[in-house]
């Protein structure tokens, strides 16, 4: 059918419609069900977790920040800090608690591993945000990569890092504390889905 515009069927009007109300009808349990999937997946150890710091009000972080000085940086907020709590006890909730777990350098992603409460959290330069220098992109995600194939075996991979280095690794956009689960193959990361 050719666009018209005007709401009949065949108009974007319409196709817009229809789709909203697919999406509404989507049983709530479904989307539980493929929640519940995910989390089963990270049990089992062979899939990883890609988590975007919990919130930290604003974007970037100030001018001459240090990496090494949290006071200069972009920081977890209280609703942060909570949000990145209840990551950790939705881990535990689902049975989820042999983990290895890698964080960024900033101060807000090391907050968030350590908030999470599920082990030793490990420093990795390789998460590091190159959202001011996008010429360590290629660089970063092959190392993360590289941890990714070298992971140890039966335990969850959980790498805590920033927006832009998810998308580079998966494609996905993620919300603050969102994770990103990937299923391993090969030399691939297999996107299987989100849990918000």
């Amino acid at each position: 059918m050719r666009h018209r515009g005007d709401g009949t069927p065949g108009s974007t009007a319409f196709g817009g419609i229809l789709l909203l109300a697919l999406l509404l009808s989507f049983p709530a349990a479904v989307l539980a069900d493929m929640d519940n999937a995910l989390w089963a997946a990270l049990k089992n150890g062979d899939h990883v977790a890609l988590i975007r710091h919990a919130l930290a009000p604003g974007t970037d972080d100030p001018p001459g920040f240090r990496i090494d000085d949290c006071s200069t940086q972009r920081n977890l907020s209280e609703a942060g800090r909570e949000h990145a709590r209840s990551i950790g006890a939705r881990f535990r909730e689902h049975g989820v608690e042999n983990v290895v777990i890698y964080s960024s350098l900033w101060c807000r992603c090391l907050e968030t591993a350590r908030l999470l409460d599920l082990g030793k959290v490990n420093p990795f330069p390789g998460l590091n945000s190159f959202f001011r220098d996008r010429s360590r992109e290629g660089l970063q995600t092959a190392e993360v990569r590289a941890l990714v194939k070298n992971r140890p075996k039966r335990a969850s991979l959980v790498l805590v890092t920033h927006q832009v280095n998810i998308i580079a690794l998966s494609g996905v956009p993620p919300q603050s504390g969102e994770i990103v689960v990937l299923r391993p193959d090969g030399e691939h990361l297999i996107v299987m889905g989100r849990i918000r």
